[in-house]
């Protein structure tokens, strides 16, 4: 794209930096390359040419902390707009997916992202009408850019376990949805857990503590001799999680869930 007579690219704009911007919280950080079909598919929505796309995604890398205090970096040449679409975004995630949504939207009337969401506890929109409708709609959005985050930033493993048959793997949050609006969208609130873990998680059952190692309850370790389910469980008691490749969990938020979901002993 190139606009000027001197031949340089025109700059990228907040609009096209905003949907790089949701396309990196949700691809994992080892698929930012030119070759991948979501970053064709957004260069060529946005005008930007598929290399172009994947030097943003690695640009936002650069200002992510859990990608440079590991020894990875970007590209180091991060703009302005990048800066201001970064820090603003991280303090509003629903505002990003509203809006981000409503721009893929606008350049593709037939996207559909309720189809795209993978099975959630709430009715099918289609059986709603009017502001209802519109109002699952965007619940259905919303859920979906917090899973795919989640997931993508775990390699769609559980942190627990390991497990990873796409099926029986859920982004599970921390903190509630309906305890935290402002975070119920925020990546740090998620981990990635099969729905086995998932069920003891938002049980307390089980908990992951600040220093991110697995606290089992004892309810939970005095009933290990009962099955296998039980005793793989109880057997977590003191190991690690596996850490996501970026947006590691929030201590404030795992704080939160061992004070008051957590049944201890």
């Amino acid at each position: 794209m190139v606009s000027s007579a001197s031949g340089r690219k025109d700059a990228w704009t907040e609009e096209q930096t905003r949907l790089a911007f949701y396309l990196y919280c949700q691809m994992p950080f080892g698929k930012m390359h030119s070759r991948n079909p979501e970053i064709i598919e957004l260069a060529n929505k946005i005008g930007r040419s598929p290399s172009a796309v994947a030097m943003k995604l690695i640009n936002f890398a650069s200002l992510d902390p859990d990608i440079t205090t590991t020894g990875r970096v970007g590209l180091r040449n991060a703009s302005a707009t990048d800066k201001k679409v970064w820090e603003e975004f991280h303090d509003d995630w629903e505002a990003l997916a509203e809006h981000c949504e409503g721009l893929l939207v606008s350049k593709n009337p037939e996207r559909n992202i309720v189809n795209q969401a993978m099975s959630f506890a709430e009715p099918d929109p289609a059986t709603f009408v009017g502001a209802d409708r519109q109002a699952m709609v965007n619940v259905r959005i919303k859920q979906s850019f917090f899973r795919r985050s989640v997931l993508a930033n775990y390699g769609s493993k559980c942190c627990m376990s390991g497990m990873s048959a796409p099926q029986l793997i859920v982004a599970s949050h921390i903190v509630p949805w309906a305890k935290d609006a402002r975070n119920r969208l925020n990546p740090r609130n998620g981990l990635c857990l099969s729905s086995i873990h998932d069920k003891a998680f938002d049980s307390g059952l089980i908990t992951v503590t600040p220093e991110m190692r697995i606290e089992v309850s004892g309810e939970l370790r005095r009933r290990a001799s009962e099955g296998q389910i039980s005793a793989a469980l109880a057997a977590l008691q003191g190991e690690k999680i596996k850490l996501p490749a970026r947006f590691c969990p929030d201590r404030d938020f795992l704080y939160w869930h061992n004070r008051n979901v957590f049944v201890g002993t």
